[in-house]
């Protein structure tokens, strides 16, 4: 009999929330459960203790330093979501885009417009030149060039098309105890757009007239000053004068309250209004009982009535929000309003009774996995990847694993691990830059903080070039209640740790650039945040920076991850920044939600235009917790932490980079204070398997576009067997029974489960690096 450790922080504690109303009921007992989760815990118990052997295949673990191989030893392990989130809005805080307003005009023309060897000579790394054979390592500078062909670049855009100089849109206060004041500032306003673009150089480039030859003879810095125009949308002189417009309705629609407020203009059309009591700014505002959160408020405890006179809004600024934004949409003046939603990460860490722990007796299909064409070269000796069940190869021997997703096959068969000329942003709370494993890697990019709110920013201050993770704890009085660190450990799953460096766990595309952007922070992200992060992964928008100048993103993303949802439908105006990205060739990629419903009812999941990923666990079939529905595309390891189905006496988890206290050594069994590494579940690490998966296709192909990226890789999933997307009828009302399982109901998950290893080996040339 395994013996019981008396320190908790030796053991991995499996924690269900039981209080409060689940949307969905379970069908386990609770006493059972707790059972099951308790055998768990102890089964780890002895693992950590010495009693169990430690895997043979963890040849790097024993040996390496504690520091580099401890563990969080407490695992929230939680499924279903609860009354605080349900739609949330920010009080005061409004998004809107006048009607016609026609699409900015492409600085770059269309991919069908290039050759193959164009589009490749574009997209390649122009900054760095990579040595033969390094695999995207060793990479050294350019050599300068001889000749110049940037004037052949060169052409007038259209009519009333722009690119401003490096200074902000102005923002316009309304005041509705001032009328002529206000009107003289939107006067104002409008006189100096037009001033900034009378004056602004008109400066798109095309490759229209370059050949390869000309094109790669262009200094370093003119190369990646094409690119960075390439991505940049140019200002149209309409677009900011609708806006401009607009602010007339505003002015009309808050003065019958009463209420005064800011408006910011965008380059694409998408306007965020700031109202408050007396023109005060709502960051300010506070309730009367003075807690924190009270700057939000639930979507349906602030409904305006159709009969709700101006001056029964007077004092309750929630409910103002909500007719102002009624009386916008009623004006017809707008393509969409709305309120400014809150965001959640897609952890699975509330709930209130979680599925029972279990072992081994998956009726998965534990898959098939060709061998490689090419011998084993590129399996990194970080010590924690033994323990990284989700990017080996599936199978059930030698090392493999029935939920494996294919990496390690794909790394050696296609003799890449990724490129610098590959960007992934994150947008989500940041990343913790001082963890050990982060702070020297590479692959980290400038990135920027977006959360505009200071009190939801939980840093002191608003948007700036931090895009450190300060924590994002909402209420310290919950149970459980800490900082998630949630975009850390999204990240490293992508690749921002130091892959192949002998310490702690490796990254699914151990050499891309990665951008982190800071959306989500105390209590969640506001949309209008989410909106303009999207746009500046992108390299669509600025974020404006000291002494008001513009600050763009040096490093465009081909790949945003997302791994945030919001219980409702796709909002217009994150359709619209969703929209705006992959029209400039972007892939987004997004988590589908841990309420177990449809993803239709969640966003950015249900959106048009993204790459829905659903959760699979260690035997690859979907989750418990995972939304699912016809908007999923595919399957992948998200992880459920009450299962040890690959028998190696650990939660089934996703194992990545993530600061946390009360750890442990995995081989020695003591306590250790605080760690770099722990296990989470959701959704949310489904999602940058996905977007690990696109960087290292992107690195194989760098001339592939986004569809044909994604084409490969839907066409290498491992089709799923009826019982992988099944769960009880019970539980998932509406969902069709299984034929010859009454009692099991399947849903809609995708074409398959995510497996590199089906990927062929790259055509010679193909890329590889």
């Amino acid at each position: 009999m395994l013996k019981r450790l008396t320190d908790r922080r030796l053991r991995w504690v499996i924690v269900s929330a039981l209080a409060g109303t689940a949307l969905l009921s379970g069908c386990d007992q609770i006493g059972e459960r707790i059972d099951r989760a308790k055998e768990l815990s102890d089964k780890s118990a002895g693992q950590i203790s010495g009693e169990t052997i430690v895997d043979p295949s963890a040849r790097n673990l024993e040996t390496a330093a504690t520091a580099d191989r401890a563990l969080a030893g407490t695992v929230m392990a939680e499924f279903v979501i609860d009354e605080d989130e349900r739609p949330l809005f920010a009080i005061g805080s409004i998004i809107a885009k006048p009607i016609d307003i026609a699409p900015t005009a492409a600085l770059m023309m269309d991919d069908a417009e290039f050759s193959a060897d164009e589009l490749e000579y574009f997209e390649e790394e122009y900054y760095y030149e990579e040595t033969p054979g390094s695999a995207g390592e060793g990479l050294e500078a350019a050599p300068p060039p001889t000749a110049s062909a940037s004037e052949s670049a060169i052409s007038r855009a259209p009519a009333g098309d722009v690119v401003l100089p490096e200074q902000v849109l102005p923002k316009i206060t309304l005041d509705p105890k001032a009328v002529a004041k206000s009107e003289r500032e939107i006067a104002q306003a409008e006189a100096d757009i037009d001033k900034m673009m009378a004056e602004a150089p008109l400066q798109e480039r095309r490759l229209k007239g370059l050949t390869r030859e000309e094109f790669q003879a262009l200094p370093v810095e003119e190369k990646a000053e094409m690119r960075k125009l390439a991505r940049r949308a140019p200002v149209v002189r309409e677009t900011i004068k609708a806006q401009i417009d607009a602010n007339s309705v505003m002015l009309d629609t808050m003065t019958k309250y009463g209420i005064g407020g800011e408006v910011a203009l965008s380059r694409q059309g998408q306007m965020v209004i700031q109202i408050g009591a007396d023109g005060a700014s709502p960051t300010q505002f506070r309730g009367a009982d003075g807690k924190p959160g009270d700057f939000l408020v639930r979507a349906d405890q602030a409904e305006c009535p159709a009969d709700m006179q101006p001056a029964d809004v007077a004092g309750d600024l929630a409910l103002a929000t909500a007719c102002v934004v009624r009386d916008l949409r009623a004006s017809g003046q707008f393509e969409y309003v709305e309120p400014d939603f809150i965001f959640q990460n897609q952890f699975v860490r509330r709930t209130k009774d979680a599925p029972p722990p279990t072992t081994g007796s998956g009726t998965g299909s534990s898959g098939g996995t060709t061998t490689p064409t090419t011998p084993v070269s590129y399996n990194p000796n970080d010590p924690l990847w033994a323990l990284q069940w989700h990017f080996r190869d599936r199978g059930t021997t030698d090392g493999r694993t029935a939920g494996g997703a294919g990496f390690e096959t794909f790394w050696n068969r296609q003799g890449t691990t990724g490129s610098r000329s590959v960007v992934v942003a994150v947008v989500d709370t940041g990343l913790q830059m001082t963890h050990p494993d982060i702070a020297g890697s590479p692959n980290i990019m400038p990135g920027w903080d977006m959360v505009s709110d200071p009190r939801m920013g939980n840093d002191g201050d608003g948007r700036d070039s931090d895009a450190n993770d300060p924590g994002d704890m909402c209420d310290p009085t919950k149970p459980y209640a800490a900082d998630s660190f949630h975009g850390t450990h999204v990240a490293g799953t992508v690749g921002a740790a130091a892959t192949n460096n002998g310490s702690g766990v490796a990254g699914g595309a151990w050499n891309v650039r990665l951008v982190p952007v800071r959306a989500l922070g105390k209590c969640g992200g506001r949309l209008s945040d989410i909106n303009d992060a999207i746009r500046w992964a992108a390299g669509l928008i600025p974020a404006e920076g000291p002494g008001d100048t513009e600050v763009w993103n040096e490093n465009p993303a081909d790949i945003i991850n997302l791994s945030i949802g919001l219980l409702g439908v796709c909002p217009a105006s994150l359709q619209d920044a969703i929209d705006a990205v992959t029209e400039r060739g972007a892939i987004v990629v997004s988590a589908a939600g841990n309420a177990r419903m449809s993803t239709s009812y969640y966003a950015p999941a249900g959106c048009r235009g993204v790459v829905t990923v659903a959760a699979s666990d260690a035997r690859g079939q979907l989750t418990p917790y995972s939304n699912y529905g016809p908007e999923v595309m595919l399957l992948a390891p998200g992880g459920d932490l009450t299962r040890d189905d690959n028998g190696d006496s650990k939660p089934d988890g996703v194992l990545s980079t993530k600061a946390a206290t009360n750890c442990y050594d995995p081989v020695t069994g003591a306590s250790v204070d605080t760690c770099y590494y722990a296990y989470e579940q959701g959704t949310s690490m489904a999602a940058p398997h996905v977007s690990a998966a696109l960087a290292l296709l992107k690195a194989r192909t760098p001339s592939a576009t986004k569809d044909e990226l994604i084409a490969t890789l839907t066409g290498a999933l491992d089709a799923r067997e009826p019982l992988q997307c099944s769960g009880l009828c019970s539980q998932y009302p509406g969902t069709t029974s299984v034929a010859g399982s009454p009692d099991m109901c399947s849903r809609p998950c995708g074409t398959g489960l995510l497996n590199l290893a089906n990927i062929p080996a790259a055509p010679s040339g193909g890329g590889g690096r």
